[in-house]
């Protein structure tokens, strides 16, 4: 009887052992399970994260934006990457906003761009002149975008928007301020383009502001072209910005009737004499702007001008001070002004 009360025990005592164990094996798969399910949450929530990121990048990329413009509405998608440019100024505009253009017109003048851009043109595929866009090279670029203007472009407006989204500006005399933030809104860099308008308008109040009694000279621009030679007034790329500068024109040239310019004759001459002279030279590669130039310094009568004859006729760039129009030009000429005008910037 002892020892079957004995092994009674035993069985008891090793029932109780087997039982203990199974829980505290299931406790062990129940945390291990638990840790599993933490653990694959958690992955879960990083991919879940990973994907809205993802998703608001490409849903910003796809971002629809509606662009008003001379010739109605255009819808933009995303960031474009891939634009041509279809005038001398908008090419100014978007390498001031850091976009190098697929495709542009060529410069007026240079071989194919203006010296003052050259550098920061290399690779770009020119697209024809702004009067004759190549639309079958513009279409073989596929670009995502199209920046032209109305004025020069208009004819051909239709076949571009066939081709890309197509954004146009108004006109291009004394406009390149406008036109530039209708450009930098369309590429998606509004704010980029209103900082870098208000850092030059902040520039011509600053000379404005340091030139002080020298602001009492008057100042004519002169450009000589083949055949041409022209008095160039306030609505023109000089002219704005004098305007914005403070500069001012010689009392004789207030009577002319187009603001634009004035187109004169040798004889002429006289009307151009001022405290100041600014004249430049259209050439294009005939020498015949360049004819013009020399024919007409060699005159007794530009000689007998006291402008000349006090060493204040000044020759500059026709690039940078009338024919490239854009911003670049803009902040090239304020650079020289400071220093023929010998103000500290």
């Amino acid at each position: 009887m002892v020892a079957l009360a004995r092994k009674k025990l035993s069985w008891s005592v090793l029932s109780v052992l087997i039982v203990l164990s199974v829980v505290i094996s299931g406790c062990g798969q129940s945390n291990s399970a638990d840790n599993a399910n933490n653990g694959t949450t958690n992955t879960g929530n990083a991919a879940n994260t990973g994907n809205a990121n993802k998703a608001a990048a490409d849903s910003a990329d796809a971002a629809e934006r509606k662009i008003t413009h001379a010739m109605g509405e255009t819808v933009i998608k995303g960031t474009p990457a891939r634009i041509v440019v279809l005038t001398n100024e908008g090419t100014e505009a978007l390498l001031a906003l850091g976009v190098k253009p697929v495709g542009a017109v060529k410069s007026w003048t240079g071989d194919p761009w203006y010296a003052h851009i050259a550098k920061d043109m290399d690779g770009v595929t020119v697209v024809g002149e702004e009067s004759q866009p190549n639309l079958e090279l513009i279409a073989s670029l596929k670009p995502d975008l199209i920046i032209g203007n109305k004025l020069r472009q208009e004819k051909v407006y239709e076949q571009l928007k066939a081709i890309a989204p197509t954004i146009f500006s108004e006109t291009l005399r004394g406009a390149w301020q406008s036109n530039f933030t209708l450009y930098a809104d369309a590429i998606g860099k509004k704010a980029e383009g209103e900082k870098i308008i208000a850092d030059y308008d902040a520039r011509t109040a600053d000379f404005k502001a340091k030139a002080g009694d020298k602001l009492n000279q008057k100042v004519s621009v002169v450009r000589f072209m083949a055949g041409k030679t022209r008095i160039y007034l306030s609505d023109t790329f000089t002219g704005i910005a004098f305007s914005k500068l403070g500069i001012t024109r010689p009392d004789s040239q207030n009577g002319y009737k187009d603001t634009f310019v004035e187109e004169i004759t040798k004889e002429r001459l006289p009307e151009v004499d001022a405290d100041r002279l600014f004249y430049f030279t259209y050439e294009t590669g005939d020498g015949k702007g360049t004819q013009m130039e020399e024919e007409m310094l060699k005159d007794p009568l530009w000689k007998s001008l006291n402008v000349v004859k006090n060493n204040k006729a000044i020759k500059v760039d026709d690039a940078i001070w009338n024919t490239a129009g854009g911003v670049i030009a803009a902040n090239l000429m304020l650079d020289e002004l400071y220093k023929i005008y010998d103000i500290k910037a």
